[in-house]
């Protein structure tokens, strides 16, 4: 298969459906699209009704093209990332895996343009994040979630405003920022650098006032990290967690026991904003994205020093810390309910603590004047206990 043949079976999924954010090539299934968070099948001409395994090899072979770290790293690992350009139509994240001995792919679809804040319609507090000097920020979600979009909503802010050095650390480059007021270098794993932990540590060399890291993978990077954000950086970066407390535990569990206390000192110096993401299905089609977002004060620093307690967990700080712009998810879900973009259905299924969300459902459609409650047709039982005395 050539080149030409792949870069027509790229356009023709693309264009298949609307809203296509991932292409699956995957054995014994058709060619499909993610469109709108659904797997949808493609047709083609020639008709492929089910990929065989040399054919989905083909595909994997193709996106390859020939690279030695890619094939050694597949062989090794069992899986590989690249990108893909598809010639005055789009760019692609390309995953390569194994699975039961054969090989599946998945394309993500990056954005042509760099989104802005305005644009994505992000809360207030992430314009206050491109205003911070120094420190940590994390964006965390689900894959897919928009973590790597909503960082370049953030640094295109930074872009516009500041007259500074940005380094940033992808796997692979997902946005090209133009050179506007910043200065941007962007560097790509396996093309530009060996590793994450090594990438850091050139980038303190680097002069640089930014620093974004594209996924913190391990102890040593979490490491380099910290040090940039405690000697005057300013680093970003994202995880794979649900919420703000499962963000702080999970980079304490990189840690051994015995490093638990140095590390809670550490982090609650370094973290400014923790922002944490979940794409929830719109009414009339498409997603909508909500926030969990938590900023820094000394509330926070506590619970971050000694641990979640009674009355001291992540979710009460942020709830009650909605005056400085924080808000938890249920918040968020509760807004877009309010604001007709999502059900009642979808706001239960996504909420983090369920009463809370349906109590705040509730008082909007008692506001409304709607009912609040499926129970009917109950009355008093004006004959409960007549004729009670003459039976005795």
């Amino acid at each position: 298969m050539r080149r030409q043949q792949i870069d027509h079976i790229l356009t023709t999924m693309l264009e298949s459906h609307d809203n296509v954010s991932d292409l699956n090539f995957t054995v014994e299934k058709p060619l499909q699209v993610e469109s709108s968070g659904h797997l949808e099948p493609v047709s083609i001409n020639p008709a492929i009704p089910m990929l065989t395994p040399f054919q989905s090899e083909i595909v994997a072979l193709n996106l390859i093209d020939g690279d030695r770290r890619l094939t050694r790293m597949l062989l090794s690992t069992g899986s590989c990332d690249t990108s893909y350009q598809l010639a005055g139509k789009a760019r692609f994240r390309v995953n390569i895996f194994s699975q039961k001995g054969y090989l599946s792919t998945v394309m993500r679809q990056l954005a042509t343009r760099v989104p802005t804040i305005e644009e994505m319609k992000l809360p207030p507090a992430f314009r206050k994040m491109a205003e911070e000097r120094n420190g940590l920020i994390l964006i965390t979600g689900a894959t897919g979630s928009g973590k790597s979009t909503s960082l370049a909503a953030i640094l295109n802010e930074i872009n516009e405003n500041k007259s500074v050095h940005v380094v940033t650390l992808e796997d692979p480059l997902e946005y090209v920022h133009a050179q506007k007021k910043s200065t941007f270098n962007q560097r790509e794993l396996g093309a530009d650098f060996d590793t994450f932990a090594g990438g850091m540590r050139a980038a303190l060399r680097q002069a640089p006032k930014v620093i974004l890291v594209g996924e913190m993978r391990d102890k040593e990077t979490i490491e380099i990290a910290l040090s940039a954000a405690e000697t005057g950086h300013l680093v970003m970066s994202t995880l794979h967690t649900t919420d703000a407390g499962a963000t702080v535990n999970r980079i304490l569990g990189f840690f051994e026991r015995e490093e638990e206390k140095q590390i809670r000192i550490r982090l609650s110096d370094a973290v400014r904003w923790i922002a944490c993401q979940r794409l929830l299905p719109k009414i009339g089609g498409g997603r909508v994205a909500a926030f969990e977002i938590m900023g820094t004060n000394l509330r926070v620093k506590d619970s971050v020093l000694h641990g979640e307690s009674e009355g001291k967990t992540f979710y009460d700080i942020i709830e009650q810390g909605q005056p400085f712009g924080m808000m938890t998810f249920d918040q968020c879900i509760t807004d877009l309910y309010q604001q007709g973009l999502i059900t009642e259905e979808t706001a239960m299924s996504y909420a983090s603590r369920r009463a809370i969300v349906g109590r705040a459902i509730d008082a909007l459609k008692a506001q409304r004047g709607e009912k609040t409650t499926a129970i009917e047709g109950l009355k008093m039982d004006s004959e409960y206990g007549k004729g009670y005395g003459q039976e005795r």
